[in-house]
């Protein structure tokens, strides 16, 4: 199970976060993202990182999955038993995702369009369970979801028809 996923910038600003399970305090979780950043920087800007893998055993059940695309890195916390290389190919699907939808995804993206970046991911994990694979299929829902949106702002009740004749 996934239990957490956070997108943060090289220079460790957080942009995206989803917790799973156990959010906690507002407090807890700010500390959970410090140490999930400052784990993975430390890894990949010392002198062996070109050695070091994209898995973290962090706690005695869980374990840190990252990837870096672009100037973001990517980042899943999962239990200890479950399969890493499923989790990176999971961050890869995301990746694609967003660039599917946002056309070649930048940094900027994230920040001026956050709710459409946690509704792909919703789209694809609910609950720290992958729920769809097909990265097609998750970019199509979110972008009808946009059309709905579009088509509620100018006839409201024209969107309502439209809502329950489908």
């Amino acid at each position: 199970m996934i239990h957490a996923a956070i997108v943060f910038s090289k220079s460790g600003k957080v942009r995206l976060t989803k917790l799973y399970k156990g959010a906690g305090t507002t407090k807890e979780r700010r500390r959970l993202q410090n140490q999930v950043v400052a784990e993975v920087l430390a890894r990949v800007k010392g002198p062996t990182a070109h050695r070091m893998c994209s898995f973290v055993e962090w706690t005695e059940d869980r374990v840190i999955v990252y990837k870096r695309f672009a100037s973001l890195y990517f980042a899943f916390i999962q239990d200890r038993g479950e399969n890493e290389l499923l989790t990176l190919q999971l961050i890869t699907m995301y990746v694609e995702v967003l660039d599917k939808y946002f056309g070649n995804v930048c940094e900027l993206d994230l920040v001026y369009n956050l709710s459409r970046a946690y509704f792909l991911l919703d789209e694809l994990l609910l609950g720290g369970n992958m729920v769809e694979t097909n990265k097609r299929l998750v970019a199509s829902i979110v972008s009808k979801q946009d059309e709905m949106v579009e088509l509620y702002e100018a006839d409201p009740e024209a969107a309502v028809n439209a809502m329950s004749t489908s």
